[in-house]
């Protein structure tokens, strides 16, 4: 009678090397071999299914498989593609009505979850397991995916074209070594141990603790940080707000920028470009900005360009992806405790490909609802392009007669 130890050891050295074929052959074998009680205690050694091992048997005993295959032809059950021709059809209705929100699709109210769409199938006389239908989705292009912030309202009819405005515009200013800046405002952060999204490597079972809820009153003190990235030199310069986002604060920081760095590097310089969003304090609407323009256009004394990105293109500003992204990078998980905290870990933000952050704190006050009268509006020396002035025109000094 075989020694079950051995046989424990034969099975350890051999198994991972055989395919399925020669595992059931070896089992059977081995099984024989031992006489009575052997499929049992195959079956408990290799972990192969009594009837599998039961089969192998009758394949040694039987007329031989063909060179090159594993089981007899026609053996195994049929792939659901061939049993159940249908039901790829019937899957991708059952997922696409709901994803499209229509009301008579079965799950459009419910987790979209393998198992919940098994047992819609199986109401539907198509059974299949959950395994199996994740394996037909991925078979069929889907995949596991969250939400992605894309869509921000109504495409407009010029929108790449105004974006093959930008470009000429932006490669006309290099070319010519003035300097071209894309400008924003970050999103305003709470001052506190609140959570910050993201994870950072710490010891085992130690998370930084943070407060459980994030409602903080107005007393609570906020940043906002309004950002410049400087497209030639791959650099930013970030000015932390403390008081309100406005016009007049987002012209500041531009003016910080100019005084801090943009004066050295563009000595010769004789005008800006500035691209930015359509909306917010520095919104292709919103006269203030205009006003605060003219005032800097005076203090550098060279004409202001501007060019705003299309309504809901936001996303396609190069500070979004050049400079705030690695500045939420290198700050995820980790609590803004203070203004301290904030510039400390912008300006220490960098990346592979030589991006530099230079970041100062502003505690300005500026002040909300200021509006520009008709006549303060009609002083600025303001000129539109002949392709959607609104969002493109230069802002040129008082004294320029151009």
């Amino acid at each position: 009678m075989h020694n079950t130890q051995v046989l424990e050891e034969k099975f350890s050295r051999m198994w991972p090397h055989l395919n399925e074929r020669s595992r059931r052959m070896m089992a059977a074998s081995e099984a024989m071999d031992f006489g009575y009680g052997g499929i049992t205690t195959v079956a408990g050694i290799c972990g192969l299914s009594r009837v599998t091992i039961t089969k192998g048997i009758k394949e040694i005993t039987g007329t031989p498989v063909p060179e090159g295959r594993i089981r007899r032809k026609g053996g195994g059950r049929h792939a659901i593609a061939r049993s159940q021709p249908g039901i790829p059809a019937v899957l991708e209705r059952i997922i696409e009505g709901s994803a499209r929100g229509d009301p008579e699709s079965p799950l459009r109210w419910t987790c979209k979850s393998t198992r919940s769409l098994s047992d819609e199938l199986h109401s539907q006389n198509h059974p299949i397991s959950h395994t199996k239908v994740a394996q037909l989705l991925r078979d069929m292009g889907y995949s596991l995916q969250g939400n992605r912030k894309t869509k921000e309202g109504t495409d407009h009819p010029d929108r790449d074209q105004q974006f093959q405005f930008i470009n000429s515009q932006v490669a006309e200013m290099m070319q010519a070594g003035c300097p071209v800046i894309s400008v924003d405002t970050k999103k305003k952060e709470l001052l506190g141990n609140y959570l910050n999204k993201g994870r950072q490597w710490r010891k085992k079972k130690n998370p930084k603790q943070v407060n459980g809820h994030d409602f903080p009153s107005p007393d609570i003190p906020r940043a906002y940080p309004y950002g410049i990235y400087d497209i030639a030199k791959n650099s930013g310069f970030v000015n932390v707000g403390t008081d309100r986002d406005t016009s007049a604060f987002a012209v500041e920081s531009i003016k910080g920028w100019w005084l801090h760095e943009g004066k050295r590097l563009y000595r010769d310089a004789a005008k800006l470009l500035i691209t930015a969003d359509g909306g917010g304090s520095n919104g292709y609407r919103v006269r203030l900005w205009k006003l605060e323009l003219q005032k800097l256009s005076g203090f550098m004394g060279i004409p202001v360009h501007v060019c705003h990105f299309p309504p809901g293109t936001s996303k396609w500003n190069k500070i979004e992806h050049r400079l705030f992204s690695f500045i939420s990078s290198n700050w995820r998980g980790e609590p803004l405790l203070d203004y301290e905290t904030i510039v400390n870990l912008i300006s220490r933000t960098t990346t592979s490909k030589g991006l530099t952050v230079t970041c100062r704190l502003d505690r300005s006050n500026y002040k909300t609802g200021i509006k520009v009268s008709d006549e303060e509006f009609e002083s600025i020396h303001l000129k539109r392009n002949d392709f959607h002035g609104e969002w493109n025109y230069i802002i040129s000094p008082q004294n320029d007669k151009t």
